[in-house]
């Protein structure tokens, strides 16, 4: 089975305590998690700081699954939880796969620490979270919600530590089961 998964520093490995961007071992990150567990091939197109693109990449053809994980950086730069998730409905309608081959996972909600001062930042990650619930429901999109998942943040509180991203990849095995 050959899945993309596509979002941002979560996506990536990134490891905060890492002053230039570097990443976790690959022991300790949910994609390679993934495809560990399952046997899969499975790409890793998470990137440092992205924010939900206007226009969806040309995704290969025999992509069998795409895990679509976006929407903190948006919210970090200001943009209102509606505003992300219009952003990501122009996106996923751009994305030229089945939609049953997509999966849209709304990210953890970030809690207080370095990244984030405000209680205002914590709710719109909640909000954001529903509007992707139901934006993925009008689109026929499977959808995942990270935030049940008690995934541990680092002190940033938007990042993964290393048993954030094993609580990631336990929670998403038993979405993919």
């Amino acid at each position: 089975m050959n899945v993309i998964c596509f979002g941002d520093s979560n996506t990536y490995g990134y490891d905060p305590r890492s002053y230039l961007g570097g990443r976790y071992a690959a022991d300790s990150q949910w994609v390679d998690i993934l495809a560990e567990k399952t046997g899969w091939t499975v790409r890793n197109l998470g990137e440092n700081g992205r924010e939900i693109p206007s226009t969806a990449p040309n995704f290969p053809a025999d992509t069998d699954l795409l895990i679509v994980m976006l929407g903190t950086n948006d919210l970090l730069q200001s943009r209102s939880p509606e505003q992300a998730a219009e952003r990501l409905e122009q996106f996923l309608s751009g994305i030229s796969l089945d939609r049953s081959k997509i999966l849209v996972i709304a990210p953890p909600p970030v809690k207080w620490g370095a990244w984030v001062p405000s209680q205002q930042l914590i709710d719109d990650s909640r909000t954001f979270a529903r509007l992707c619930q139901t934006l993925t429901e009008q689109l026929g999109i499977r959808f995942a919600d990270a935030g049940k998942w008690d995934i541990p943040l680092a002190y940033d509180g938007v990042h993964f530590t290393e048993q954030g991203h094993r609580a990631f990849a336990a929670g998403l095995l038993e979405v993919l089961k």
